[in-house]
């Protein structure tokens, strides 16, 4: 494993690279590995770590970012519950600037028409709900197992409290399904994954073990940093040259076999799973997490009837095929032109986690 003094070793990371290019010098066919996990795909973009790997071994990125995965849907809904009287959004700063089908929650703040405030954890959601008694607040739910369970502390916080003016509008995912769907499709023929290592401290390395059982594929839980990644890439290419599929922890500083219990009990005490819509995917069975019965006065969906247009998908963006990694960024036509940070058409060109984002930024 990388240790902290190999971070700054240029050694070790030539070590890695010739590691790798040795491996797969003889490989029969082209290796395609994903990372799902969006700091991944900043990191990856960053370091400049695709132009190190050997022309036989393709890097992919899959949908590991939160924001960029909900679906239009989900944008309608909060901008029509902006457009309630006397109701207050609460949303992490990322979920603004997403095009829905005819808005967004910026566009909405801008004209006059919605108190949307950008709030730092869902904490500061119930805050401004006690503040605010007079107002209801909702707060958008979007992330996958790493934020959810702050999400239902606060649930389970206002709910002690006895709050009557919050709730939260779910649009919570679950990992790995998505990687399951993936590997089902037989276009992708993805050989190896790069698993997401804030999900992983949550739900435990093993977690990933039937999809390698079920599919032959290797999986390896990898850090940050670029070490990290190299180190991932060599041990998943080490695995599929040897013709093995197992789960490995690469990660072991932070991540371990079972994850944390303490969190996922949360989880599951306030939210069950559901079928979830991920942007350019579809529907995945069981991939999503909605509030319980239990909690359900604290379910914005169920709790407030607004009329909700049916979903468009802007023309000619192709952020879904980018999320299933069956296209780069640049493959798009409205990639720089039309979609910009400044201007985004998509949400892979919103989020700071988004391939096309991070591919604007740093380039190949």
């Amino acid at each position: 494993m990388i240790h902290a003094a190999d971070f700054r070793d240029p050694t070790v990371a030539r070590q890695l690279v010739q590691r790798i290019r040795d491996r797969v010098a003889n490989a029969p066919r082209p290796l395609t590995l994903m990372e799902v996990c969006g700091t991944h795909t900043m990191a990856i973009h960053q370091h400049g770590i695709r132009s190190l790997l050997p022309e036989n071994v393709r890097l992919v990125s899959g949908p590991g970012c939160p924001v960029c995965v909900t679906p239009i849907g989900y944008v309608d809904h909060a901008v029509a519950l902006s457009r309630q009287t006397g109701t207050i959004i609460a949303t992490f700063g990322d979920m603004m600037r997403v095009p829905g089908s005819s808005s967004s929650l910026l566009e909405e703040k801008a004209r006059g028409g919605g108190d949307i405030r950008i709030v730092y954890s869902p904490l500061d959601a119930v805050a401004l709900a006690q503040n605010n008694p007079q107002r209801q607040i909702v707060f958008l739910g979007v992330g996958f197992e790493t934020t959810t369970p702050t999400v239902a502390g606060a649930i389970l916080h206002a709910s002690k409290q006895s709050l009557d003016n919050f709730s939260v509008l779910s649009a919570h995912k679950t990992m790995p399904a998505p990687m399951e769907a993936l590997t089902a499709d037989p276009e992708l023929q993805v050989d190896g994954y790069i698993c997401p290592a804030h999900v992983s401290a949550i739900i435990g390395a093993d977690a990933y073990l039937p999809l390698a059982e079920k599919y032959q594929v290797a999986c390896v839980v990898t850090g940050f940093e670029p070490l990290d990644i190299l180190q991932g890439v060599e041990m998943l290419v080490r695995q599929v040259t040897a013709g093995e599929a197992r789960v490995e922890n690469q990660y072991r500083r932070f991540v371990t076999a079972d994850g944390n219990r303490k969190a996922r009990q949360i989880i599951d005490e306030v939210f069950e799973p559901c079928d979830a819509i991920w942007r350019g995917i579809g529907v995945i069975p069981g991939s999503g997490l909605r509030i319980r019965d239990t909690f359900a006065f604290f379910d914005a969906a169920r709790r407030f009837d607004v009329a909700v247009e049916d979903a468009r998908e802007p023309v000619g963006c192709r952020c879904g095929d980018i999320l299933k990694g069956k296209l780069a960024p640049r493959d798009c036509p409205l990639f720089g032109t039309t979609c910009t940070p400044e201007s985004p058409v998509g949400a892979c060109m919103v989020s700071s986690e988004g391939t096309c984002a991070a591919e604007h930024k740093y380039g190949t």
